[in-house]
């Protein structure tokens, strides 16, 4: 159309020039002899080039019009192939955005229903991820505490900063299990995200209290019972030998009255100590098989101090050491109180129980008696408080170390390569079994280097 007018105009521009130079030229025929205009040829003439020039105008709009007409045709396809594309590129962004949100939905679902804590870290430890179990155990919703430093949001984490760092350094996978005895177990398990920069680590705190403790209790009962049969047959094993030693011994005194005094005076005391640890002995077989009956039968309602007293008869039996000190020997205070209602127990198990710290007293009293000027004491109370039976056994023998307090209730096999640790023989993990497990109670020591050591239990009335 712009080629079109221009074209046009080009015309009129040429048409008029052409009338102004050759005006006399250009109407010469329309004169007659006498120069006189003929009109009517100049109007003819003027209507023919007028109707020429329209038609060519017409005919170059035409072609015009047709091209325009093509042209928006094609425009008209173009914009409906950009806007079917751009509708198609819509629903597929849609789609995937859709399909984005689900999985981003669906996954936070999986994390926030973990029965264990989830904690996301970046690189400078600051909080990325905080599932709902993190929320409620810490009482922190993730809004409050998100980009949060994680020991500023979480002080009491049993985790370390450089714990975690460990991990982003060496990118491996690292589990640390926390707890303590009968009370919470956790394993902390710590990944590395190496394909990720915008979390550097997650940390996984799974509370296995529950397993830990069904295991632990399995365990247990299944030592009780392998225990119970071993120390039943130890028993009767040792007291075939035993009898026959304490039979010959018996007729070796009876043949003393026949040598003379001099022989007699230096074989009555040896015989005499043969005949005490002969008795040891029995008391301690006898233990024997008390103790492989102890888990049988059920509980009856029986006062804590007769089972201390028959306890305490029993140690003066089984306690002594050659040339040395002996259980009877020891000053033991008992104080009673007089209003402690009767608790339900297993008699036998707790009788092993107390039999078992005063053993355990009593060594401590023979290491510390190496020195001069030294009394053995062991003081031994029992009160009631609120719904409660409270027993003490207090000694002033060797103390025990922070390494020992903390290793005394352990099972034999745990730690058994700490020096540092409370000896073998000496821990009281069965005694923190039967108190906790089976009479729902609870053991504790207390220890000061300045020579006191105290027991104390705990035991429900109900």
């Amino acid at each position: 159309m712009i080629k079109f007018a221009t074209h046009l105009t080009l015309l009129s521009l040429s048409t008029a020039l052409i009338s102004s130079y050759a005006y006399a030229e250009v109407f010469s025929p329309f004169k007659d002899s006498d120069g006189n205009t003929k009109w009517q040829y100049v109007a003819n003439f003027s209507s023919s080039v007028l109707i020429l020039t329209l038609l060519v105008v017409s005919i170059f709009l035409f072609i015009a019009h047709r091209r325009a007409a093509r042209s928006n045709r094609e425009l008209i396809e173009i914009k409906a192939d950009l806007e079917d594309r751009v509708s198609r590129r819509t629903a597929s962004l849609e789609s995937t955005t859709l399909q984005l949100a689900n999985r981003e939905a669906y996954i936070k679902s999986i994390v926030d229903s973990m029965p264990i804590m989830l904690i996301g870290l970046n690189k400078n430890m600051e909080i990325t991820q905080w599932n709902h179990v993190a929320e409620a155990i810490t009482g922190r919703p993730f809004d409050t505490i998100a980009g949060m430093n994680l020991w500023e949001a979480y002080p009491t984490i049993t985790l370390t900063q450089e714990q975690v760092e460990g991990v982003l350094d060496s990118k491996k996978t690292t589990t640390i299990k926390h707890g303590q005895r009968d009370q919470y177990y956790f394993d902390i398990t710590l990944y590395a995200l190496t394909e990720q920069e915008e979390t550097g680590i997650v940390i996984l705190v799974d509370d296995i209290t529950k397993q830990m403790k069904a295991e632990n209790k399995l365990v247990e009962r299944n030592k009780m019972s392998a225990m119970g049969e071993l120390a039943s047959a130890m028993a009767h094993d040792i007291n075939v030998p035993l009898q026959s030693i304490t039979h010959s011994l018996s007729i070796i005194q009876q043949q003393t009255s026949q040598i003379p005094e001099a022989q007699k005076q230096l074989i009555t005391p040896i015989l005499n100590k043969a005949q005490k640890s002969g008795v040891q002995a029995t008391a301690t077989v006898q233990n024997l098989l008390d103790f492989s009956a102890s888990h049988q039968g059920k509980k009856q309602s029986t006062h804590i101090a007769q089972i201390l007293d028959h306890s305490i008869e029993l140690a003066n039996s089984l306690y002594a050491q050659p040339n040395g000190l002996s259980f009877h020997g020891i000053a033991l205070n008992r104080n009673y109180a007089d209003d402690v209602p009767s608790v339900p127990c297993y008699a036998s198990e707790m009788q092993q129980v107390f039999l078992r710290l005063f053993r355990h007293a009593f060594y401590a009293l023979c290491e510390q008696a190496n020195g001069t000027g030294f009394v053995p004491v062991i003081n031994v109370e029992v009160g009631n408080f609120y719904d409660s039976v409270w027993i003490k056994i207090q000694h002033n023998g060797s103390a025990l170390s922070a390494e020992e307090q903390q290793d005394i209730f352990e099972p034999f096999f745990y730690n058994t390569t700490n020096a540092r640790g409370c000896a073998v023989e000496q821990r009281l993990s069965y005694s923190h079994f039967i108190i906790t497990d089976h009479h729902k109670g609870q053991i504790a020591v207390t220890s000061e280097h300045a020579g006191e050591t105290t027991f104390h239990i705990q035991l429900p009335l109900k």
